[in-house]
């Protein structure tokens, strides 16, 4: 086994790519494999997976608003009507004293 590797970490992978980074990125990424305790091979293929699913989450975000589902806008519309029935009703008196 690769030193640095665990057993779950090599027998998890299963592609060898050539990869080039900037001097700073190898760097960094050297430093958080470390402080993490897992081999860089680990550490990148981790960053590349929450890279990956923060990108199929922006998508089906954006694919939502643009459907017209997201529903943010009238959840908030719902607060603020709610506020102003409230107000009319219980002038001034918090609402769980009545």
């Amino acid at each position: 086994m690769t030193a640095g590797h665990t057993g779950g970490t090599v027998n998890r992978m299963t592609a060898k790519v050539t990869l080039s980074f900037t001097d700073q990125t190898i760097a960094d990424a050297r430093a958080w494999a470390q402080r993490e305790g897992v081999s860089l091979s680990a550490w990148i293929d981790q960053a590349a997976q929450e890279k990956a699913l923060r990108e199929i989450f922006n998508a089906h975000a954006a694919a939502v608003r643009r459907a017209g589902l997201d529903g943010d806008a009238d959840a908030l519309a719902d607060e603020q009507e709610i506020e102003l029935v409230d107000a009319e009703l219980y002038a001034g008196r918090d609402r769980a004293s009545r």
